[in-house]
């Protein structure tokens, strides 16, 4: 098979990307509602867990937007998602409610499927938010440290009394 071929919507690889993101982010519904959950949300109620292993299967998507010849915005934006998705979701309870809302399987299966429909088109404005992105996941990833210093600090002042 050609490699112009594969890089179409009915390449068998976007399929697989399709099958893993809905297990990952969107296998179960909350009845009464349009909410959807997946395994990665279950596992995430294990701390770190879910996060790491939400990361690791997020690099499948990764990979294969390499090998389709993605640019490297798109690589870097699809990683910017993943890196809120594991940042955020360490937070404990707050991280499992933004699992909900944030899906960043879903996310990047939508820009690699973007870039290969239209590739010209998701350039520029994908190169500002991942400008962005960036900047926001350094005050995520400083608003994070500040906290957890902050939680130890109350810690050890209240328990060695």
């Amino acid at each position: 098979m050609s490699n112009e071929r594969m890089n179409t919507p009915d390449d068998p690889r976007l399929h697989r990307l399709a099958q893993l993101t809905r297990l990952l982010d969107q296998a179960f519904r909350i009845p009464g509602t349009r909410w959807y959950f997946g395994f990665e949300a279950i596992l995430g109620l294990i701390p770190g867990l879910g996060d790491i292993s939400g990361a690791l299967f997020g690099g499948y998507g990764l990979l294969l937007a390499h090998r389709m010849g993605a640019p490297a915005w798109l690589l870097g934006r699809m990683l910017l998602n993943l890196g809120v998705d594991a940042m955020v979701g360490a937070i404990p309870l707050a991280g499992d409610v933004f699992d909900l809302v944030f899906k960043a399987h879903v996310r990047n299966q939508q820009l690699l499927r973007d870039w290969l429909d239209s590739p010209h088109k998701t350039a520029r404005a994908s190169k500002a938010l991942l400008l962005g992105g960036c900047a926001a996941l350094l005050l995520m990833f400083a608003g994070s440290l500040w906290l957890a210093v902050a939680c130890i600090g109350w810690l050890l002042r209240h328990t060695a009394g």
